[in-house]
């Protein structure tokens, strides 16, 4: 039964135990914090901001954060400080708190001062103390906190940074005595001014500071501190009055204070307000957490940094290389490459694309230029082979052609000797023979030309001819051979000159293969064979020369076939006359064509487009 009952009591205990602790655990823990200004103004809100982030960042267990502004930038004496007191005592008096964080120098004073009736035993942690108050304090157990190093040194040496040539600095602010904060450098002026020129204005009123700071001499710098009031009962949060002054001032601005940046200060080595915050609840946490403040001793802070106004930086002319190690700089303005960065990245690649197309087609143009010089090269060389043939099977027309005027030119001579020879020689008849001569030696001159024209191998010449005129040189030339066949040629050009661009041995060609291709097909015709030639202008813009014959047509079927290569209806042939003529055709950009007539015989025709000259 004994050993039943002790068993009971010890499970009870191992069940209450730990209830016991998650109720201590669970019990909400409380932050007073009291801050020395008025939490409407930025600089105060910013501290408060960073501290309330990281106590809501802890969710290990309920807190309770409460938080009094005792305004004492504006509102100072013993009366004050004691309604302060009472105001204090009867609110908080029967609240539970865990820590007081007291933000400000002035505001640890009264902690301090008030801690044994108010807060006896409660830790507090104090934020934004400069060194020298923090000497002057004697502190007592149970306090902690974290120091701020802000000697006037740092804002002379920001000034010359500023103002290489520095020869004057220019005091702006509320009297020394009224700062909460800066009221030190008051002490230090004498050293941290060693070599300088001072010009005071603290405890002017606006009035006067923004006339005086509008004419001050080249080589100053204004270090401004905080400035909540003129002394005429005008309150300024000490960022807009930072502001106003800057409208005015015609030197750069030295401040103390990250708020005070953007209005007007051109930087110095500034207070972080949110920093400031944040390092105050860290260790509060610590102490809620179970750690003495007897165990974290008082050290410099993380929450002054070197910071700059790049806006003022442009307008004094400040380069970066001038400013202390380590600065940041605030409101820079982008460059192309930050405002810009992907439409400068997408532009680019596009232009490198476009690049990279450009030299490939680049490229393909020249391999095309070349493909297309060696295409006609070659077009050339097939073409002149094939002249050479037809001048073969020419040949016995030619040799016909120039027996007349030679066997004429010998039967002339030899009557113009037996003329000579005779007593008395008729010279008017000598002349006329000779005329004779000149004429049928002309004549075989031109059979000659014409057939060295035909065989000659020359390059592509690409330049405006006379359409009837090349095809009428044709019809002249084939003449003979066509009256040897039995076969008549009429030519019937256009009324208007046919000016087309391109190579005129080659188009001569493809007449010629036409008028051939006709006569050949009307070789089996017992009689009224013939071939005739037209040229005519299309619309305008395009000149057609056309060649009919009267011989049987083309089979239907075979029409598309006529142009293609080795296609020949002839025994003999060789079947590329008519393929070289469409590659020359298509060559000069025009086009090749056959038909059937409808009263019998076959139609070759080529169009050509006319050239503007």
């Amino acid at each position: 039964m004994i050993v039943r009952i002790s068993a009971l009591l010890i499970s009870v205990a191992l069940v209450v135990a730990p209830l016991q602790v998650a109720a201590q655990e669970a019990r909400s823990r409380s932050i007073l914090v009291l801050n020395q200004s008025d939490l409407r103004g930025p600089f105060y809100y910013l501290v408060f901001s960073g501290l309330r982030s990281v106590l809501s960042a802890d969710d290990r267990s309920h807190l309770t954060l409460y938080a009094e502004n005792l305004d004492l930038s504006r509102f100072r004496g013993k009366n004050y400080e004691a309604l302060l007191h009472r105001y204090l005592k009867e609110k908080y008096q029967n609240a539970q708190i865990d820590v007081v964080v007291a933000v400000g120098a002035a505001t640890l004073d009264l902690v301090l001062h008030w801690r044994s009736d108010l807060w006896p035993e409660v830790p507090v942690v104090f934020a934004m103390i400069d060194e020298i108050d923090l000497v002057r304090m004697q502190l007592p157990d149970g306090v902690t906190g974290k120091v701020v190093k802000l000697p006037l040194a740092d804002s002379i040496k920001a000034a010359h940074a500023l103002v290489p040539d520095l020869e004057t600095v220019v005091f702006v602010g509320d009297a020394w005595d009224s700062l909460t904060i800066y009221r030190n450098w008051k002490e230090e002026i004498p050293v941290a001014t060693r070599g300088l020129k001072v010009i005071d204005l603290v405890g002017q009123t606006m009035a006067e500071v923004r006339r005086r700071v509008a004419e001050l001499p080249d080589r100053s710098a204004i270090i401004y501190s905080a400035m909540f009031s003129d002394g005429k009962g005008t309150y300024y949060p000490p960022a807009t009055a930072v502001g106003l002054v800057a409208e005015k001032a015609n030197r750069p601005i030295v401040v103390a204070a990250e708020t005070f940046l953007a209005p007007g200060g051109a930087g110095g080595f500034l207070l972080v307000p949110v920093r400031i915050g944040e390092e105050a609840a860290r260790l509060a946490l610590r102490i809620l957490d179970g750690e003495l403040p007897s165990n974290i001793a008082p050290a410099v802070g993380d929450a002054v940094k070197p910071i700059f106004n790049w806006l003022q930086m442009q307008r004094w002319g400040v380069r970066e290389a001038d400013l202390p190690p380590g600065s940041e700089i605030r409101f820079r303005e982008p460059g192309l490459w930050e405002k810009y960065r992907w439409q400068t990245f997408s532009v680019a690649a596009v232009l490198l694309i476009q690049a990279g197309l450009i030299s490939i087609l680049l490229h393909e143009r020249h391999r095309r230029a070349n493909a297309e010089r060696e295409s006609r090269n070659r077009l050339t060389e097939l073409a002149h082979a094939h002249r050479q043939a037809t001048a073969g099977e020419l040949s016995s027309t030619i040799a016909h052609e120039l027996n007349q005027p030679l066997g004429a030119i010998l039967t002339n001579t030899e009557t113009a000797e037996l003329i000579l020879n005779s007593p008395s020689p008729n010279l008017s008849e000598v002349k006329e023979i000779l005329a004779d001569i000149r004429r049928d030696d002309i004549r075989a001159s031109e059979v000659i030309h014409r057939m060295r024209s035909l065989l000659r191998r020359v390059p592509f010449e690409d330049k405006v001819i006379d359409l009837n005129d090349t095809v009428r040189k044709v019809f002249e030339f084939l003449s003979v051979q066509a009256s040897a066949r039995n076969i008549a040629l009429y030519f019937e050009p256009s009324g208007k000159p046919l000016q087309v661009k391109g190579d005129q041995i080659q188009l001569q060609q493809v007449i010629m293969n036409l008028i051939v291709n006709s006569m050949d097909a009307m070789a089996a015709m017992p009689n009224g064979r013939a071939v005739i030639g037209r040229t005519e202008v299309n619309g305008g813009s395009s000149a057609v020369v056309s060649i009919l014959d009267s011989g049987p047509g083309i089979p239907a079927d075979k029409l598309n076939e006529v142009f293609d290569p080795f296609f020949s209806t002839k025994k003999q042939g060789m079947g590329i006359g008519l393929s070289i003529s469409r590659t020359i055709v298509q060559a000069h950009k025009g086009r090749i064509w056959a038909e059937n007539q409808s009263e019998g015989g076959a139609v070759f025709r080529l169009s050509l487009p006319l050239t503007l000259s």
